[in-house]
């Protein structure tokens, strides 16, 4: 038996915003990054809730990946203040920070069932929906992908005004990771029609309105279909899993703070030829890998080749270079200019095995060797 659950209430679309103002909570413990503070954004957040009478704190020490000292802050300011709920405000790092302070919080002292409010203001991760987080133990080098269904937020509020002031780059970064979720949640071995939905209209959503939003940060319809696509990709993978995709980035992020959204980008196109066996070099066959299909019906979304099997995964993979090139994320470690080659080949090792270990490799749907992994990170670093 096989469920589909969806335990997240959405709010979405123009003022979606004003539902603060309506929460059925009294006293919140606001989590965020410092950018947020420092810019006017955060007033959106704490007007309405002024408006609505509810009296809030603010803990804006969350940094990039999740580190877990950082965690250890934001755990002690919760138990001070004792919130009736959490509203989480940010990126990816800034909501996975707030589900683990929550968590973590309520395991030392438990004084009653504690909200959660997510409120991205980045269209990537999907964190908002998903019964993951990813945390950082700086000292050893690793990010550990918690998941538990107590993870998932109570709502999500997706409010394009939030968005419209991401830079090019991070939209990039960001826009192929919901990519990155959409498609390996549809490859994964635990896909079911329910997820593959999801995904799809998130690949359609990519295909037409990702490099928009590139290109115009104030094209602001494209940048609120990209929030959307986000969440949906969101709940594709919170029901399915992801790969070796986001194994293997992970660990790129915790050795070279490369950001994950890129750093999945970059790894994409080596992971579709690897699930496929197909490559370049490659000539039609009797049989293919069981993602064959799934990749060519992705293609196929995006208005694709499909002459043959073959031919329609490889216009798969040039489409992701394509866009790679297109938003000018790098294709190779090498062409990012921030590791050196000794440092690089010189965690090979570690990193793979952490990667094998990862909680999202069991989802890939071809199973690989640590030597599958390390002959990935090697093509990775130059062409």
């Amino acid at each position: 038996m096989k469920t589909f659950e969806m335990k997240t209430a959405i709010h979405f679309g123009s003022n979606a915003l004003d539902r603060l103002k309506e929460i059925p909570y009294k006293r919140v413990l606001v989590i965020t990054d410092p950018f947020v503070v420092q810019s006017s954004m955060i007033d959106l957040i704490t007007k309405p809730l002024s408006s609505g009478g509810i009296e809030y704190d603010i803990f804006h020490d969350v940094v990039p990946d999740a580190p877990i000292d950082k965690i250890a802050e934001g755990v002690k300011k919760f138990l001070q203040y004792q919130p009736e709920a959490v509203i989480a405000v940010g990126g990816g790092s800034a909501i996975d920070s707030s589900k683990a302070i929550r968590e973590f919080a309520l395991k030392i002292n438990n004084y009653g069932k504690v909200g959660l409010i997510a409120i991205p203001t980045t269209s990537g991760t999907g964190s908002e929906v998903t019964s993951f987080a990813v945390v950082n133990d700086t000292n050893a080098h690793i990010k550990y992908p918690l998941i538990s269904d107590s993870l998932t937020a109570d709502e999500a509020i997706l409010d394009a005004e939030l968005v419209k002031s991401v830079p090019p780059a991070i939209t990039a970064d960001t826009g192929m990771d919901v990519f990155t979720h959409a498609l390996e949640s549809y490859v994964s071995i635990n896909h079911n029609e329910f997820s593959a939905a999801l995904a799809e209209k998130a690949v359609e959503i990519c295909g037409e309105f990702l490099l928009r939003a590139y290109l115009d940060g104030s094209d602001m319809h494209a940048r609120q279909k990209m929030h959307v696509a986000s969440c949906l990709a969101g709940l594709s993978f919170n029901t399915a899993g992801l790969g070796i995709t986001h194994s293997m980035a992970h660990q790129l992020g915790a050795m070279f703070h490369i950001p994950h959204g890129r750093a999945n980008a970059m790894l994409l196109p080596h992971i579709v030829e690897f699930n496929s066996d197909i490559n370049k070099n490659s000539k039609s066959q009797e049989t293919y890998l069981p993602a064959v299909d799934r990749y060519a019906s992705i293609a196929h979304i995006l208005g694709l080749n499909n002459y043959n099997k073959v031919m329609t995964v490889r216009s798969l993979v040039n489409w992701i270079q394509f866009m790679q090139k297109e938003m000018n994320i790098p294709l190779t470690i090498e062409e990012l200019g921030t590791v050196t080659p000794d440092a690089y080949f010189g965690a090979i090792d570690k990193m793979a095995d952490a990667a094998l270990a990862d909680a999202c490799t069991a989802a890939n749907p071809r199973v690989p060797t640590k030597e599958d992994i390390v002959k990935i990170y090697k093509k990775l670093w130059s062409f």
